[in-house]
C-alpha cells in the first residue's frame, strides 16, 4: 500500500531533482534513498542468525578482545 507524502525541498532542490531524475521518477528516488535508513524487517533475525555461526562469533570476539588491548596501551 502506497501513501501520498508532501515534503518541503528548496527550489534549487527542486529544479535539480526534475532535471537530473526526471519530474515521473522522484518518488521512486526518494523512496529507494530512504527505504535503508527507516526500513529493517529483517535485522533481528540476521542478527540472531548470525549469532548462531559459532565460527564467526569466535572470530569477532578475539577482534573485539584485541581491539580492546590494543586501545589500552594507547598514550592519552
Amino acid at each position: 500500500m502506497q501513501k501520498k507524502l508532501t515534503i518541503t525541498v528548496d527550489e534549487e532542490v527542486y529544479e535539480g531533482l526534475h532535471h537530473v531524475i526526471g519530474p515521473r521518477k522522484i518518488s521512486k528516488f526518494v523512496e529507494e534513498l530512504v527505504r535503508p535508513h527507516v526500513v529493517r524487517p529483517h535485522l533481528e533475525s540476521a542478527y540472531a542468525k548470525m549469532a548462531q555461526d559459532k565460527a564467526r562469533e569466535k572470530e569477532a570476539l578475539e577482534w573485539a578482545e584485541a581491539t580492546f588491548r590494543d586501545s589500552a596501551h594507547e598514550k592519552r
